[in-house]
């Protein structure tokens, strides 16, 4: 009884091994919009599907950082579901307020642009798994906007 347990354990975890599984990649980061009390900045993140059926995505969270401190931090609740056997294109908008930009003068000043890092984790229910976490993490360089933009 216990070899048939062990070789029941072992089909399963091989099983496990080998299931494709939704993977993603952040694919863009722009500024979106300025206000006149906060700046936007959206994401691009692709998510590919390998499933034939609608995967539901539970929550998309998300931390965008500046000079190893976090400017602005929070969630995209209920952000919709990857079709079927395709890839989906999901935008992830972070309202910054202007009086955190005013922090960042040094490295503004320095080279006329911010250098970020963006940790995001979308959070995938899969059938019978659960919920199926996808940790993501994209580092670079955006530039503020100028007057242009902002009138």
């Amino acid at each position: 009884m216990a070899q048939l347990l062990h070789k029941a354990k072992q089909f399963v975890a091989e099983k496990v091994v080998n299931v494709k599984t939704p993977e993603a990649n952040i694919t863009d980061m722009n500024l979106e919009g300025v206000h006149p009390d906060s700046i936007d900045y959206g994401a691009k993140v692709s998510v590919s599907n390998p499933y034939g059926t609608t995967i539901p995505i539970g929550e998309i969270s998300y931390v965008f950082k500046s000079g190893g401190r976090v400017i602005v931090s929070g969630t995209v609740p209920d952000p919709g579901s990857l079709k079927g056997n395709d890839t989906t294109m999901l935008d992830v908008l972070m309202k910054v307020p202007h009086s955190v930009l005013v922090s960042l003068v040094k490295d503004v000043a320095r080279d006329g642009d911010i250098d970020y890092e963006l940790e995001l984790c979308l959070t995938i229910d899969l059938p019978i798994f659960g919920n199926f976490k996808i940790p993501l993490n994209r580092k670079g360089e955006l530039k503020l906007p100028s007057l242009s933009d902002m009138f």
